[in-house]
């Protein structure tokens, strides 16, 4: 199995994956329908699970994101099914329901949650968890999208409390969220391309462009967010590496004013909250 483990994590160090050792073993715990502990016993494999196990190294040498050969990725230590057509979950994401928990103390608090671009429905699929008495709304235009984030909610028991609709952020009814979400695109339109290949290749262009200085999406937020929310509603917005300084122009006179700029665990400034003047 040594053997085995080696030729893959060559291949994909090869293509210049980092910790190739630690996903080539995650691939055959994939291939095998085992859990990464389990292959730990297994000495050798039959020719069916050999061609399996190659095919999926292949498509990670191709830089094929782990989490769509998989088909999930934790978020919130919550698993989720992701795959093409929807952005993958990132861990630094995970400062916005951190800055969400911290603005809202109370647990109990009985919201009404909006979750702009919902993607795979990550943030909206914590938020309620977090707030268990929470109801949500999550909105995106990519139909690929809504699929995963419609099957991730099933899977977390949220079809009572979690409606994922296929509209844009423009349509949102007005004075209805107490707290709204939004992973916006934030990337220059021609920085996308010189991305790590997993990203450029593979992901939706539509979660991840934001225009010529990548900051468009937010234009467009200082203008919608203070008609969705409530009187003393929240929003909490991610943020692209260096983007905090902008904030302040962008919002100035929009009713909105901001709360707390919070960094993520690298220290980059990541999650932004906004409150009603």
């Amino acid at each position: 199995m040594s053997d085995l483990l080696s030729e893959a994590a060559a291949r994909l160090a090869a293509a210049g994956i980092d910790n190739a050792r630690a996903e080539a073993r995650l691939l055959l715990a994939h291939a095998l329908g085992a859990t990464r502990d389990e292959t730990l016993g297994v000495t050798a494999l039959a020719p069916e699970q050999q061609a399996a196990f190659d095919a999926l190294a292949a498509r990670r040498a191709a830089r094929e994101p782990l989490a769509y050969i998989t088909g999930t990725r934790e978020f919130w230590s919550l698993p989720l099914k992701v795959g093409p057509g929807v952005l993958v979950p990132r861990p630094e994401t995970e400062t916005l329901i951190e800055a969400a928990l911290e603005a809202v103390p109370d647990r109990r608090a009985q919201l009404a949650v909006g979750d702009l671009g919902t993607g795979s429905g990550a943030i909206l699929i914590a938020a309620l968890k977090a707030f268990p008495h929470a109801v949500g709304l999550g909105l995106d235009t990519s139909r690929e999208a809504l699929a995963y984030a419609r099957a991730n909610g099933l899977a977390h028991n949220l079809s009572a409390r979690a409606e994922f609709r296929l509209d844009d952020w423009a349509d949102a009814p007005e004075d209805s969220f107490d707290l709204v979400f939004s992973n916006p695109p934030y990337i220059s339109g021609a920085e996308i391309d010189r991305l790590e290949p997993e990203v450029a290749r593979y992901e939706p262009r539509a979660a991840l462009d934001g225009g010529a200085d990548g900051l468009d999406a937010y234009r467009a937020l200082a203008g919608l967010l203070p008609r969705l929310l409530t009187a003393k509603g929240m929003a909490v917005l991610e943020l692209g590496a260096g983007q905090d300084a902008a904030m302040a122009a962008i919002f100035a006179g929009s009713g909105l004013e901001i709360r707390q700029i919070k960094p993520d665990l690298a220290g980059v400034p990541r999650a932004l909250v906004l409150e009603k003047a």
